[in-house]
């Protein structure tokens, strides 16, 4: 059997220990301050990133922690993790909610604790493959920028020490709606940041996370299906411990309207198809490699039990939003890059007056509201607000592929 968190180690991160541990050790004293006897809300925490965020808090001795998450399969999964493993701190005040933050049921609980000391917010619309017609973009912009200013007006009355939310690294020059979204995200939490402390990170791929490419490699397996990725597609990668790592030093450590990065350079940038080969030759089978998804979905169907080869099919991208690669930063942000050894931060990033906030949400809420919109009147609504928006539709997206 793989041990997934081994193999991320030795063939794509390359890294023994998290690259994170020297700065929790450095800022060990400063945590703790920020995290012991606090409560803590974390949104979205069932997730790959969100659950990892809270094994990163929880050996400082947070008084209370309530997590929600519209999965409850995950929440579940989270608790017996949490249980189950050796020497984890749980506190005596900690409950599982499976409902949406934009719920009313949830502002009646958040009411009700009269707020929380530490907020993260990791709920989202993550994949590239949100993007298909005005129906999945519009459930989109809602869960990544409408609903997520209810929750933001909600802090007004109740301001955390701390809040947090994640955003992407395709928020820097966006090439798809979800990452222009993550970027208005961006926007918005600064117009913000003058009324309570806010910090946000850009992101790497997170290896195996759930729903990922990589992820769907053990499913694929599991099922006897071949494997099939872009072989032209370069991205970042860190592990799910380094993903709540990450999020914990941002939320902990940043000032109020900065935006963290993990310093990684362009040399450690892979694709999916050499993770894949690694994968597969790491459980001993030589690979075949297919012309065609019917090659590889035949090959796969009569191949024996006790096979010793594996069918891949690889592919130049071809659906709309792809970006071929990954960048943290753009020219003219404000960057310092000593502060950790471990992450970037983008300081002093310019706060849009909120009436200009104000009216994009207007104008998309009454796009919403019409019947006939369709999926370019979004992006033409979206290049007014983030000029540096460059989309370019393919007429393909990622569920017309394997």
């Amino acid at each position: 059997m793989l041990n997934v968190n081994n193999f991320i180690k030795s063939n794509i991160t390359y890294r023994p220990k998290s690259m994170f541990i020297g700065d929790i050790k450095k800022n060990k004293e400063q945590l703790t301050k920020e995290i012991k006897d606090k409560s803590v809300l974390v949104i979205g925490g069932g997730g790959t990133i969100g659950s990892s965020y809270i094994r990163a808090i929880l050996p400082f001795k947070p008084s209370k922690l309530v997590v929600v998450d519209i999965s409850e399969n995950n929440l579940t999964e989270l608790t017996r993790d949490l249980r189950s493993t050796y020497k984890m701190f749980v506190p005596e005040e900690y409950r599982t909610y499976p409902l949406s933050y934009a719920d009313p049921i949830f502002e009646k609980i958040f009411r009700k604790e009269g707020g929380f000391d530490i907020v993260a917010n990791f709920s989202a619309h993550k994949h590239v493959r949100s993007e298909k017609d005005q129906y999945s973009v519009e459930a989109l912009m809602e869960n990544n920028v409408l609903k997520a200013r209810k929750l933001l007006d909600l802090l007004v009355e109740f301001p955390p020490k701390h809040y947090f939310c994640v955003s992407t690294d395709k928020a820097a020059n966006p090439v798809n709606i979800m990452g222009c979204s993550k970027k208005v995200m961006e926007e918005m939490i600064m117009s913000y940041s003058k009324k309570f402390p806010i910090t946000t990170a850009r992101f790497a791929n997170v290896a195996f996370s759930n729903g990922s490419l990589l992820a769907g490699f053990i499913e694929r397996m599991m099922k006897h299906q071949p494997l099939s990725s872009p072989n032209d597609v370069k991205r970042y990668f860190v592990s799910p411990d380094e993903s709540g790592q990450i999020c914990m030093l941002a939320c902990m450590l940043g000032n109020s309207g900065e935006i963290f990065f993990p310093k990684l350079g362009e040399e450690q940038m892979m694709t999916f198809s050499s993770i894949a080969d690694k994968f597969l030759t790491s459980l001993g089978y030589k690979i075949k490699y297919c012309k065609s998804e019917e090659e590889a979905r035949e090959f796969a169907y009569n191949m024996a039990e006790n096979t010793d080869t594996y069918p891949v099919y690889y592919f130049a991208s071809d659906t709309t939003g792809e970006k071929g690669y990954e960048e943290f930063y753009i020219k003219g942000e404000k960057l310092n890059m000593e502060r950790f050894s471990s992450l970037g931060v983008i300081e002093e990033y310019p706060c849009r007056p909120i009436k200009e906030i104000d009216a994009f949400f207007n104008k998309m809420t009454d796009l919403f509201k019409q019947k006939d919109f369709q999926k370019a009147d979004v992006v033409t609504l979206l290049k007014e607000f983030i000029p540096n928006f460059e989309h370019e539709e393919k007429g393909k997206n990622l569920d017309q592929k394997m």
